[in-house]
Parts: C-alpha cells; sequence; structure tokens
C-alpha cells in the first residue's frame, strides 16, 4: 500500500485552531508579510488529502478514527518516501499559478503550498493571527500540524489566531488551496474570466495586544451630513475598556465605554467637514485609541443618496462616468494583487475622465479601494452572484451571504465606494428573486449607508427595449447591460432606439462595447477593426444619452482580460478584446471616442 506524503503535516495533531472575526485595516496595524517563495506541490488527484477509500484524513483524526494513523505509524514515526516540499519547486505569493508556469496555464485543481518561518512574539501576553488577503477558490490551512480551518470564497480575506500554535523557530504553513469550478460555488461553473488559481493576494502575521481593535465603522450618519456615527469592536474584553476615537482636524475625541465582545455605537457632531468627493477627495487622519494600542486610518466622509432619477452626492446631482476593470494586470496576463497594479488601472481610468469605476465581478484587493480613495474614484462593488448561480442551494445562498460580509466588512470606511451589487446578468425566477432579495437585505443589516444595485438584463417586445425585471423594485439604482451593435440590434439604428423603464430611479449602463483587437484597421462596418468598436461607442453614447433617468454608464471594458470562452483564433486566442487598451497597454481609438465624451459631458 502506497505510504501517503502529507499525512504527517496535516494529521499528526488534531486541529485545534480558532478561526476569528475578520481584522479590518490591516494596513496600518503591526504586520510581518509571508509574501515571497513558497514551495509547491502539485495533487490532481488529492493525494494528500484523501486517503484510498477517499476519506480526508484529517476529519478521520478529529473524528478519533485513527485506523489508518495506526496502521501506518510506529511510536507516531511514519515512513515518508513520496513528497518533499524543500526539494519541490516554487511559486510566488501573492500571484496565481497560472501565470507563473506554463504548464499550470489551464490548471484547475489543488495545489499544496508550503512556507517556513521564524516568529518570536515581542511580549508573551500579546497574540498572533495569520490573514489572507485572499486565496482562490477553497483555501485548507494548516500550521505546525494542525488544522486552522477552511476558507470558502476566492475574493475575500480572513485570518486565523495562531497565537498558541506559532514557535520562535522552524515554523511549517501548509495551505491546500483548490481552485476546481462546481455548479454550487460562488461564482459558478461558467464565468467569462480567467480562472485564476493560487494564494492570489498578501498573506500577513498580525501581532496585536491581547484586547485589540478588530473592527469599526466610522462614516457619516445617514440622512444627516453633520453627524458621524457608527461602531467599536474589541477582540477579547475581559473588563470594561475606554476608547477614543479621535479625528484632529474635525476636533473631535469621542470617548465610549466597552464591557463586552459586541459593537458598541457612537455618535458625535462635527463641523465644517470638507467632504469626499472626485474633484477634492478628502481623507482625515482618524485614531481609535485604547490603552494598548493606536490604530490610525484615513477616512472621507460623504453622503450618497438617490432622490426620484436622480443620484446625490453630498446634496448634489451627480453623472457616473465610469468603466469597468477587472483584477488582471494585462502586460503579465496575470491577477493583480498589488498597490501598482491598481495605480496603472485607476490612472487609465483617470485619463479616459472617469470619476467613477465598476470593479466586476467581484471584490478587488484592497489596493484598489485604498487608492481609488486617494484619486477621487467612486467605485462599484459587487460578488461573484454571476450568470447561472445555484439559487434554490441554500449553501449556495450562504456562501454568498458570506462573501458580501466579508468584502462589506473590510472595505465599509472606503468613501470611494457608493454601491454595492449584489449580482450580474442572472435569469429572473422566483428563486433567483427570492436569493437576490435575501442579499438585498442581508447587506442592508450591515451597511445602510450606501446604494444597492445589480447588473440586470433587457428583453425587446415589437422594437422597445425594456427593462421591467422584478429587482427594480428593490434596488436603488436600475442598472443593466446591454450590447446593441454586438450582440444584436442595428448600429445604425441605435441612436434611435426606444427604451421602457418600468422605473422612475436612477439607471446606470453598467456594460455596453464591442471587441476589437488594437492595430487592426478597416472600415467602421468590419467587425474586430478599431474602426468599428469606435463607431459602436459614437452610436451607443448618442442611444444612450436619450434613455430616460440616465444617470451614469460603466462601458465594458477598460482592457483586453484573459478569458476561455474567447477562442477565435488570431484576433482572439483566450482574451475578451471589449477593452479601451489592448493587453500590450495600447489605447484603441474607442478609448478617445470616450474620453471626449466624458471631458464634455455636463449634468445637472
Amino acid at each position: 500500500m502506497i505510504r501517503l506524503f502529507f499525512l504527517k503535516l496535516l494529521i499528526l495533531i488534531p486541529s485545534i485552531g480558532i478561526a476569528q472575526g475578520l481584522i479590518t485595516n490591516t494596513i496600518n496595524r503591526n504586520t510581518t508579510t509571508l509574501n515571497g517563495t513558497w514551495h509547491y506541490i502539485i495533487d490532481p488527484y488529492e493525494t494528500g488529502y484523501y486517503n484510498y477509500r477517499y476519506e480526508p484524513y484529517d476529519e478521520q483524526v478529529n473524528n478519533d478514527n485513527r485506523a489508518f494513523y495506526n496502521n501506518y505509524h510506529t511510536d507516531d514515526k511514519l515512513e515518508l518516501v513520496e513528497y518533499d516540499f524543500d526539494k519541490s519547486p516554487t511559486l510566488l505569493v501573492p500571484g496565481d499559478w497560472n501565470s507563473q508556469s506554463e504548464s499550470l496555464l489551464y490548471y484547475e485543481g489543488t495545489i499544496w503550498y508550503k512556507k517556513s518561518f521564524d516568529y518570536q512574539i515581542s511580549n508573551p501576553s500579546n497574540r498572533l493571527f495569520l490573514y489572507f488577503g485572499a486565496v482562490n477558490y477553497k483555501a485548507e490551512v494548516y500550521l505546525n500540524g494542525h488544522k486552522l480551518g477552511t476558507h470558502i470564497g476566492g475574493f475575500t480575506a480572513f485570518n486565523y489566531d495562531i497565537s498558541s500554535i506559532v514557535k520562535p523557530k522552524n515554523n511549517y504553513l501548509v495551505v491546500k488551496v483548490d481552485n476546481k469550478r462546481s455548479k454550487e460555488a460562488v461564482p459558478t461553473i461558467n464565468t467569462d474570466w480567467w480562472n485564476y488559481g493560487g494564494i492570489t493576494r498578501d498573506v500577513k502575521l498580525i501581532e496585536e495586544p491581547q484586547s485589540f481593535i478588530q473592527d469599526y465603522s466610522i462614516q457619516l450618519k445617514k440622512g444627516n451630513n453633520s453627524i458621524i456615527s457608527g461602531f467599536v469592536k474589541l477582540n477579547n474584553v475581559s473588563k470594561k475598556e475606554k476608547v477614543t476615537i479621535s479625528i484632529p482636524e474635525l476636533n473631535i475625541n469621542k470617548t465610549i465605554e466597552i464591557s463586552t465582545n459586541n459593537d458598541i455605537e457612537f455618535e458625535v457632531k462635527a463641523k465644517n467637514i470638507q467632504y469626499w468627493s472626485p474633484e477634492s477627495p478628502k481623507l482625515y487622519a482618524v485614531y481609535i485609541k485604547t490603552d494598548y494600542q493606536t490604530l490610525e486610518d484615513q477616512i472621507g466622509f460623504r453622503t450618497i443618496e438617490v432622490k426620484g432619477p436622480k443620484i446625490l452626492l453630498n446634496g448634489n446631482p451627480v453623472f457616473l462616468k465610469g468603466i469597468s476593470i477587472h483584477e488582471e494586470n494585462p502586460m503579465r496576463a496575470a491577477r493583480a494583487f498589488n498597490e501598482a497594479d491598481a495605480l496603472v488601472l485607476l490612472n487609465w481610468a483617470k485619463e479616459l475622465g472617469c470619476n467613477y469605476v465598476r470593479l466586476a465581478h467581484y471584490p478587488h484587493n484592497e489596493h484598489m479601494v485604498r487608492l481609488a480613495d486617494q484619486l477621487g474614484m467612486m467605485v462599484w462593488e459587487e460578488i461573484p452572484v454571476y450568470w447561472t448561480i445555484d439559487f434554490k442551494n441554500e449553501n449556495t445562498l450562504n456562501n454568498a451571504k458570506n462573501q458580501l460580509t466579508e468584502a462589506i466588512t473590510r472595505d465599509k470606511n472606503r468613501a470611494c465606494i457608493i454601491i454595492w451589487s449584489m449580482a450580474n446578468e442572472t435569469p429572473p425566477s422566483d428563486a433567483r428573486n427570492k436569493f437576490l432579495i435575501d442579499l438585498v437585505n442581508h447587506t442592508k443589516t450591515f451597511d445602510n449607508n450606501r446604494l444597492i444595485s445589480a447588473a440586470l438584463e433587457t428583453h425587446n417586445k415589437d422594437g422597445v427595449q425594456i427593462v421591467d425585471d422584478k429587482m427594480g423594485e428593490y434596488l436603488d439604482i436600475v442598472a443593466f447591460n446591454q450590447y446593441i451593435g454586438w450582440y444584436g440590434g442595428s448600429l445604425e439604428n441605435a441612436p434611435n432606439a426606444k427604451w421602457d423603464i418600468k422605473y422612475n430611479k436612477p439607471v446606470v449602463i453598467s456594460e455596453f462595447g464591442g471587441g476589437a483587437l488594437q492595430g487592426l484597421h478597416g472600415t467602421i462596418a468590419e467587425r474586430w477593426t478599431e474602426e468599428y468598436q469606435e463607431y459602436l461607442y459614437q452610436q451607443n453614447l448618442k442611444m444612450i444619452d436619450k434613455i430616460p433617468n440616465i444617470s451614469g454608464m460603466s462601458p465594458w471594458i477598460l482592457v483586453d482580460f484573459k478569458s476561455p470562452k474567447r477562442l477565435l483564433p488570431i484576433i482572439q486566442d483566450g482574451w475578451n478584446r471589449k477593452g479601451l487598451i489592448s493587453n500590450n497597454g495600447i489605447k484603441k481609438k474607442a478609448f478617445y471616442t470616450l474620453q471626449e465624451y466624458y471631458n464634455n459631458k455636463k449634468y445637472e
């Protein structure tokens, strides 16, 4: 019988790690990076996780089913002959495995990562947490033979308390990463973007006091632009603690008392607030203080609401001049993950004339929203409830809710985020409606200060484009995708298209566009040429100006991105070519068409 190779690493000690609530604002905390080179082993049959009966090793030990363990141990020693992490190749973390090895380009399955590290906790009473910015899609995490836990969802952060497990020397961290698609997952099997696998965002060790500031919300109170309100949550409160919220520029020093692990709410009046906006993206230094720590953040204050067909930012009508963006660095055909990647993408959007971006189709890394805060770029953030989710599956709904919770928890203090989106292009049905309404209600329990939307679809009847999706009743903004001139419809007649929108709410065109191969030229009648794409934008922009209640748009898409669904030889070759910028960073003609439109756009 084969001696299975990961047994010693994974099950010598039963799982005792405790998953903690998400720690926010990790960028401003005392952290040690675990980024860099990690050894990896490809395991398509999951030999390191299941025995020959296809039973998980860690569950056997946790359930005291030690038959396999006893059969293969003598004096608690196992002869390990079929693996060696330290002789295995390495991958860079953060990063996807697809772009780092040609043999892994299309790989979907399990890869085991291993990182060794030393860490001496600076104070014996302090605690240490292991934090992952994201792992796509399912992560099972082990430290020094202890299973810390499992996280499902490829675009949100999670962390574990490892205080009782970590050693000063020779810690070994093992992560089983599985990016296989499944019907019950969020997203589901069928998507139009690359399924990048791996530990795709930062990995950090966070050292905190025994009782520490875990989370907080500091925003303008809904309906009042002169009161700052929110909550503070301490972790491991053992006695009554005083917490002070300080904003020196506003002469605010608000002290509250906390005696439980529950959130404690507060309100404080503020005078002479300089409100955050695209024209003036003011961020205030905010300090949350206890006897044990001071945590700083940079927070902007603004109001966002709808009134009839208008979107109001700080009480003034605003037109969302936007673009959709995938979390991808096109020049290296890889998942974007750092501040430099974010700067490239958002600076292109600024050059285009945007005041707004749709971060499709999942929460992007924290650098994107932090930088959007600094640059004054309003943001639509969404979770990957995309196309044909398993809407009748309760586990799928809970998964989506959890991803929403983690996204909102991380980003709720970012002024740039004005819209939480529930879904993209989901086919209407009773089951789907119930699913999305549950997500809307779930979102409102966490954050009622932002607008809620979803990218819906239109349908055509007797030459009229109709928007009557029942979900429009539950959304603040009625957004929809339309591709007249690309997926049907006449470009010549587009400016005269008739629209029937059933809701007197702000309308945002969440997607429109068409493909072009950069450098391919021809007439406006020839698909895939830059001239056709340019003409498509010209005609669609004329049409959009006439749509009732139009309050913004985010055309599809800023940059060409990788997608296995795009198979046309020579033209696509695995790339969705709807970008206004090529995967080599070269702007297409339509970029300048939209830029001119935005630069001249007036809205009241």
